[in-house]
């Protein structure tokens, strides 16, 4: 007996001024199914999902979308523009990638999804306000009442992406486009958003297409998963049989992009290149109600920290979202004022202009977001010849750049295999190039500890792993110390000989990587373990 269907896309192309972006691609969807769009960026999985709702602008959108909608059997490629915004939010809804970005900042989250029930199901304005507040509840957000009168800043990442599901849900679509619906999330938070979309489709019989480049989230989520590469789906099936046997190269490559573990074990000997006793941080912030008026408050991000960074190895912090995990980056660096004992390179941070050139040249920082953190005004052999300028500044521009290719050469880019390296910009780059440039940037000023902020969390798959094997082999060849702020267990995984886990600014847990992500003791390690582990793998592999 064939299944009946909700969706089926029928040679689905998508062109920008004459540029196809997406080659006929064909799925269906069944109700109550959840099927996985996977692909790295660029694959054009976004502007598919998109274009079943005509939310691209500027694109031309050819062949069938057949939507089983209240009304029949309906074309999504041939409807026009009113018909659509009548099927948008009633019948098929979306989950944006970054509900921040999403949601208005101007109104409070009850009245933007009361708003959707006033207009799309004719609430009185009344009755639109409770229903807002019994959908914030259903996501489980504490105390709806209150937290559908706050305004989008003041909630948290995952109290605001259940915003965004609540107003989603808000007309009982028939189907539900979620975009990427997790990847500005802890790792724990992504677990709790995953396990409450499954509730919600299960309650609701709704069907999903979930457009990830995460494959541990489409283990844990998805019936189907189809993948695309360069605007194709290359393969497609049941989660199951595709992750077990994969049939194209793509696929398999996707697969097999998980980290690996490829470090020098060396003992923890030498003075080290970081070392903090007892370090704290803390704020200026502005207590609530009148006392506001007369005084300050302060807050403390960063509570006593112990922990040291031999030379040669590599010390990983881990934590959700105000951990304080970036503050103490931010500290070791010398971005922020501490109190305690901090070294750093054997000096101290505030000891002179002089002193603090030479700690600065010691100590070098690998951002999350490489566009943002690269000038796009400054060509490539500006950026990375900037550092010599600072602590080099005897040498002349013709004496600089031999020292600017020999470290784009060390991160894999020469002149050989992009022409006119030094005059190019950032944008003329992907996201791995842009990052190889930024660690280019930091190694050229020879320095003994890197501070890696997330260096990975930006990257799809398949360039996050060729960035950390480049990690791995830049720190065998020159003995680096590295500082690795993340709160993916894959990267620690791969990268850390030790460990530190902080939770509302303490360490709550410190040890050998193998030990603590292998034998975690403290329940908070073990949650941020156990939400990392791919479905089926109750343990982690051996790290020793």
């Amino acid at each position: 007996m064939t299944q009946p269907l909700l969706l089926n896309a029928k040679q689905l192309q998508v062109s920008f001024g004459g540029h196809t972006v997406v080659h006929g691609v064909d799925f269906t969807l069944a109700p109550g199914e959840k099927l996985a769009l996977v692909g790295e960026s660029g694959s054009g999985k976004t502007v598919t999902a998109l274009s079943l709702l005509r939310l691209v602008p500027d694109a031309q959108v050819t062949g069938q979308a057949l939507f089983q909608g209240r009304a029949g059997w309906t074309d999504l490629v041939s409807l026009p523009e009113r018909e659509v915004r009548a099927i948008r939010g009633q019948e098929i809804a979306m989950i944006f990638q970054e509900p921040m970005t999403a949601l208005n900042p101007l109104y409070t989250v009850g009245e933007q999804i009361a708003e959707v029930l006033q207009l799309k199901q004719a609430l009185l304005r009344g009755e639109a306000w409770r229903e807002a507040v019994r959908l914030l509840g259903d996501t489980g957000i504490p105390e709806p009442e209150r937290r559908a009168g706050a305004y989008p800043h003041q909630l948290s990442g995952g109290q605001r992406q259940r915003a965004m599901i609540a107003m989603a849900l808000a007309c009982k679509p028939a189907l539900l486009l979620a975009d990427e619906p997790t990847t500005a999330l802890d790792v724990t938070l992504r677990g709790q958003i995953l396990d409450l979309l499954s509730d919600l489709q299960r309650r609701n019989g709704m069907a999903v297409l979930l457009i990830t480049h995460d494959l541990n989230l489409v283990r844990r989520f998805a019936d189907r998963v189809a993948v695309m590469e360069a605007g194709h789906i290359v393969e497609q099936g049941p989660v199951e049989q595709v992750f077990a046997q994969p049939r194209h190269p793509y696929t398999r490559r996707l697969i097999d992009s998980r980290p690996q573990r490829d470090v020098l074990e060396t003992p923890a000997e030498g003075v080290p290149v970081l070392r903090a006793d007892g370090m704290r941080v803390s704020y200026t912030v502005t207590l609530p109600g009148i006392a506001g008026w007369f005084r300050k408050g302060r807050f403390e991000a960063v509570k006593g920290a112990d922990f040291a960074v031999p030379p040669g190895r590599t010390l990983g912090v881990i934590g959700e979202s105000g951990s304080g995990k970036s503050t103490l980056a931010l500290a070791a660096l010398g971005l922020l004022p501490s109190q305690g004992r901090l070294e750093v390179a054997g000096g101290t941070w505030g000891g002179g202009r002089r002193a603090e050139l030479a700690l600065r040249r010691a100590v070098q920082v690998v951002f999350q977001d490489p566009f943002s953190s690269l000038s796009p005004r400054m060509t490539i052999e500006e950026i990375v010849g900037e550092g010599l300028r600072v602590h080099a500044p005897e040498l002349t521009p013709e004496q600089r750049r031999p020292r600017v290719q020999a470290a784009l050469a060390d991160v894999g880019m020469t002149a050989e295999r992009f022409p006119a390296l030094l005059q190019r910009y950032p944008h003329e780059f992907s996201g791995g190039q842009r990052q190889r440039i930024a660690i280019a940037r930091a190694l050229i000023v020879e320095p003994t500890l890197l501070v890696l902020d997330e260096p990975t969390s930006a990257l799809d798959v398949t360039i996050q792993k060729q960035v950390l094997e480049l990690l791995q082999k830049l720190q065998r060849s020159r003995g680096l110390a590295y500082l690795l702020i993340t709160h993916d267990v894959d990267v620690v995984r791969a990268m850390a000989h030790d460990v530190i886990v902080m939770k509302d600014g303490e360490i709550v847990e410190f040890g050998p990587a193998a030990t603590m992500l292998d034998t975690p003791h403290h329940p908070y390690t073990r949650s941020l373990v156990a939400a990392a582990a791919p479905v089926g793998v109750h343990s982690p592999p051996n790290l020793g």
